[in-house]
């Protein structure tokens, strides 16, 4: 067994598990990072089809970091404007940063630039990683021992599983999960629209599922694309000429033309809900609490306000000259589970209401469009979806 003892194991090196490792190195913590799989690079000349529309409290977040002025400098696309409309008719409902008082709603990041800012950052401060996988979990009550696959055991006062939807660590401590599978995927492309994207994400709801088109820094769009399985796996296959007309038709051409520019990948869509974020000295984050559905794109969002609650957390234990105790973790965990689940079900009422062509359910979501455009309501739904307000910060 390692004779070195750790304030915290962090596994899991995603955007998850990197912010928190960073956040509790940075607060003083002995931490070691646990990942099996090699992070990934970022090269400017390659763009990244998976993305994620970050909101201004995650934003807050990585500036506390201090890794947002890495990303800021290689490739981030601020959006100024959202706008949602329904496909059965209605009016359309959007905001802007303006009227916020904001200078922007969010910034579109990838996946690849941010996982391999956030690990540039770990290398200077010094965070150890461990590329052995974990194979199991001793938890007692002075703190907790990982077992690794490479006969490693090391000692840690808490763990941190961040290692994502299939975790090692849920498992390992046998904890359950509530799966509900929507058969459903997501199709990711990038494309080039012939009318600028305004700096702002679109999202159209047709009756197969949500449409978002999300504006990239050099101009292109990223799409999310929500289908039934069997839909998603024909427009995958259909030839490129056939593909663009049809998804300029589900757009409304509200860029114009739409033109493919690369290739189409799928996602299996599902909500998967950890039974709970916590147990004894051991606390889920991320996707290894819970899975939601892309249609508003709080799925990493969740996850950064998972450790940003955690670091406000471990914070106001310190300036009580203590740590995180496993009632302060449990007290926690119990606020992020409560938050999370109703996040995840809102997310998946959200779907049911805007994929069903019956008129009932088309009656309540040109209701809920037209309530959303009355400008003091807007305006507070707007700020909470886009994360400026109601969120702690480190």
């Amino acid at each position: 067994m390692s004779r070195e003892r750790l304030d915290a194991l962090v596994v899991g090196g995603g955007i998850v598990g990197a912010a928190l490792a960073l956040g509790l190195r940075q607060r003083g913590l002995a931490v070691r990072l646990l990942d099996p799989q090699p992070a990934p690079r970022w090269q400017a000349a390659d763009h990244d089809l998976r993305v994620y529309a970050i909101a201004a409290d995650a934003q807050a977040l990585l500036a506390a970091l201090g890794v947002w002025p890495a990303l800021r400098e290689r490739r981030v696309s601020p959006y100024t404007a959202m706008q949602v409309w329904d496909a059965s008719g209605g009016r359309p409902w959007r905001i802007e940063a303006q009227a916020l008082g904001v200078p922007q709603l969010g910034h579109i990041i990838e996946h690849a630039l941010l996982v391999d800012t956030l690990q540039a950052a770990l290398r200077l401060a010094g965070v150890p990683r461990e590329a052995a996988a974990l194979s199991a979990i001793e938890d007692g009550e002075d703190g907790v021992v990982a077992c690794l696959a490479d006969g490693q055991r090391l000692q840690a006062a808490t763990l941190f599983g961040a290692d994502g939807a299939r975790s090692a660590v849920r498992a390992a401590l046998g904890i359950g999960v509530q799966v509900k599978d929507y058969a459903t995927s997501g199709l990711v492309a990038l494309l080039h629209s012939s009318h600028p994207h305004q700096s702002t994400c679109w999202q159209r709801f047709l009756p197969t599922g949500p449409l978002a088109l999300l504006p990239c820094a050099d101009g292109r769009v990223s799409i999310v694309w929500s289908l039934p399985q069997p839909e998603a796996e024909r427009l995958k296959a259909v030839p490129e000429v056939q593909f663009n007309a049809e998804i300029s038709r589900a757009a409304d051409r509200v860029l114009g033309e739409l033109k493919l520019d690369g290739e189409r990948r799928l996602f299996p869509l599902r909500r998967q809900l950890a039974t709970t974020q916590h147990q004894g000295r051991v606390a889920l984050l991320g996707d290894a609490a819970h899975v939601v559905h892309p249609l508003a794109g709080q799925g990493v969002n969740l996850g950064l306000r998972d450790v940003t609650d955690l670091l406000a957390s471990l914070d106001a234990a310190q300036r009580q000259g203590g740590g995180l105790s496993p009632s302060r973790l449990a007290r926690w965990a119990r606020r992020r589970h409560s938050e999370n689940r109703l996040a995840a079900h809102a997310f998946e009422a959200i779907h049911h209401i805007y994929s069903k062509p019956a008129p009932l359910p088309m009656l309540l979501r040109r209701w809920a469009l037209a309530a959303a455009n009355l400008p003091p309501l807007g305006r507070a739904l707007w700020r909470h979806a886009a994360g400026f307000s109601g969120v702690r910060t480190p």
